[in-house]
């Protein structure tokens, strides 16, 4: 049975992957293609999300216990959606308040929010860890 330490350290590794595809994505069409940055904020990590519960339900959590899976998804983009709100408050506050790098502000922002998506996909969506 894993704990949830254990689980805390899978979903990093799975986190960090959607993490990749969605700092990929601001990079690209913030930086590079000059796009406003909250609109693909919320666009990649909308995309990200999709990548990390296809990764969580296949590495980290028992998927279909608790619920069933439409309704597994729907909590987690609920809960993904109160994150991206977290997020875009945490991102404009960092870049238009503290003056932040468009970068530095979404990887701190990012890291905040991981911990309520963890948390929440944890304790209240998912019924418990996959087994080994």
């Amino acid at each position: 049975m894993k704990t949830d330490i254990y689980r805390l350290v899978q979903y990093v590794f799975v986190g960090g992957a959607a993490a990749v595809v969605d700092l990929g994505i601001f990079a690209v069409f913030t930086l590079w293609l000059g796009y406003n940055y909250l609109l693909i904020a919320g666009a990649g990590f909308m995309i990200a999300t999709t990548v990390n519960y296809w990764l969580c339900v296949r590495f980290v959590f028992r998927s279909g216990v608790r619920f069933n899976r439409q309704a597994e998804i729907t909590g987690v983009f609920l809960v993904s959606g109160m994150g991206l709100i977290l997020l875009e408050i945490i991102l404009y506050s960092l870049v238009e308040g503290a003056g932040l790098p468009l970068l530095a502000a979404k990887l701190v922002a990012m890291g905040l929010v991981f911990f309520w998506n963890f948390s929440a996909r944890n304790f209240f969506i998912f019924a418990g860890p996959k087994s080994v």
